[in-house]
């Protein structure tokens, strides 16, 4: 199929990368209900891997199965489906390109109570034999692991530009911030700037509060007025943080919420001029059903 004018002016917003990246980031951008939009919308779930299975599948027992859920993604209409390396391997072999699936490179448990450092899981050449047409990475901004994060994601970001893979870079802030800082309105902002500096293709964050951590961005955000108060505020905010909008800025569903609540923040976004949202828990822990007009209705937000 041929370019919407729309993906080819996402594209050219990376003029360093290969053939084989950009092939990778516009298929992703030219799969499922939203293709040719330049709106995405990404199933990830590799909550199994970071809160445990009792807590992440229990409330909708289906999703122990990993071919639940990439099947969900499928008949939802999204862009993509993002997991660690076992959940890929135990379905990547049965779906042969039905739909663009990205490898998260590494995850981190919640048994330690200690600050969050992620493993690498997965590898780039994992990703390669798996068909993948991205790697995913968290960061920590904040925390005390964050350099090392920084280099080994630059490490990695390389690597897989030389085998034609774009990057999903999770950013969420923690450590040395107050528990409303880890989604203050300037601090996603930073995240989503150091995400782009340090060349991610797509930028995951959490939606914004109306709060500012820092007292230094206070002053800034004070003396030039720039507007917190609604979502739309905010999200506007971090997308011109990054790279003015030349770089995709999705967004997460973050805690389990209900329908209604979880719609009116997916129009803030969209308002503000997000590029979608990576929705987990609020989509797979719902009966199938549910989750499919779920998504669906989030998909035709964007769309709208």
């Amino acid at each position: 199929m041929s370019h919407s004018d729309r993906v080819k002016q996402i594209l050219s917003w990376y003029p360093s990368d290969t053939p084989g990246v950009l092939t990778n980031l516009a298929r992703m951008l030219n799969t499922g209900t939203l293709a040719g939009t330049g709106k995405m919308v990404i199933l990830p779930v590799d909550q199994g891997f970071e809160h445990g299975p009792a807590r992440s599948f229990q409330p909708n027992p289906a999703g122990y199965d990993p071919d639940y859920h990439a099947q969900l993604a499928i008949d939802s209409g999204c862009n993509a489906y993002a997991a660690p390396l076992g959940f890929l391997e135990a379905v990547a072999g049965k779906l042969c390109g039905e739909i663009p699936l990205i490898l998260k490179l590494n995850n981190s448990d919640s048994l330690a109570k200690v600050e969050p450092m992620s493993a690498l899981t997965g590898t780039v050449r994992d990703a390669v034999r798996l068909g993948c047409s991205a790697i995913g990475y968290t960061i920590y901004p904040g925390s005390s692991a964050r350099n090392q994060q920084y280099q080994d994601l630059r490490d990695l970001i390389a690597e897989a530009k030389e085998a034609g893979l774009p990057t999903v870079l999770w950013a969420y802030p923690r450590g040395n911030m107050s528990k409303d800082g880890e989604t203050a309105a300037d601090v996603v902002a930073y995240a989503a700037q150091i995400s782009a500096q340090l060349g991610a293709h797509i930028i995951k964050v959490k939606p914004p509060k109306d709060f500012i951590e820092q007292a230094e961005a206070k002053k800034v955000f004070e003396k030039y007025a720039i507007p917190t108060k609604t979502m739309a505020d905010r999200v506007r905010h971090v997308v011109q943080s990054a790279f003015n909008g030349k770089r995709i800025v999705i967004f997460s569903g973050g805690e389990a919420k209900d329908t209604s609540a979880l719609l009116e923040e997916i129009k803030g976004i969209k308002e503000g001029g997000g590029f979608g949202s990576i929705m987990g828990r609020n989509a797979f822990q719902r009966p199938r059903a549910e989750s499919i007009q779920l998504l669906k209705d989030v998909m035709n937000v964007f769309k709208s």
